[in-house]
């Protein structure tokens, strides 16, 4: 069964953001609030992890389109190819914030993710977020939790997040309600800036 672990975004507690930390290190999954979202996250170089998320999604690992979670755009050259002055200068602009932008991907992608051509970078406004980066030392892989509702697309009550997910994640923040609007989608591989989904962050600072 999963934790139910309640942290402050104000004022992340170290020891709590320890033991997510701890959780993902040894290939646990995690749900955890963003500046938009809920999201489903796990470490990035532990391939069980990432198995574990894409199963649980339904999709193909090498084929899956997750979001690197970041700290902050230190980590793009870490996973993303060399950029252009105009492409930083929007990344610059937007992040942290709602946004997730694709890049073009490099060569020090993790092993499951070699075929793929481009990556969703994320850096979201919100401590929690930034906190567990910093504490693992290298980006979260993470994707939304969509709901069943008909009307809401995403759920923000982290108890009921808890409830439908109890049997298939370690922890779930409770970081208070979360929004139901996710990421504002962008891909700047293209010559132009194009918006694949429209969400929380405007598309007019294009």
């Amino acid at each position: 069964m999963a934790e139910l672990l309640r942290i402050y975004n104000e004022n992340p507690e170290a020891n709590k953001i320890k033991k997510v930390v701890d959780t993902l290190r040894n290939g646990g999954l995690v749900i955890y609030p963003t500046d938009t979202v809920y999201g489903l996250g796990c470490d990035i170089t532990n391939t069980a992890a990432l198995e574990k998320i894409a199963q649980i999604k339904g999709v193909k690992l090498d084929k899956a389109n997750f979001s690197f979670i970041c700290e902050d755009l230190s980590n793009l050259s870490d996973y993303v190819k060399q950029i252009d002055t105009a492409t930083f200068k929007i990344l610059k602009r937007c992040l942290p914030g709602p946004y997730t932008f694709v890049l073009p991907g490099n060569n020090n992608l993790p092993n499951v993710f070699k075929k793929k051509k481009t990556v969703g970078i994320r850096v979201p406004d919100n401590n929690i977020c930034k906190a567990l980066v910093s504490g693992l030392g290298n980006p979260i892989v993470s994707t939304s939790i969509k709901d069943d509702d008909e009307v809401l697309e995403y759920t923000t009550d982290p108890e009921l997040i808890k409830e439908k997910w109890d049997h298939l994640v370690d922890i779930v923040i409770d970081g208070g309600f979360g929004n139901n609007i996710p990421s504002t989608v962008i891909d700047l591989t293209t010559a132009t800036p194009e918006v694949i989904r429209e969400g929380k962050g405007s598309i007019e600072i294009m």
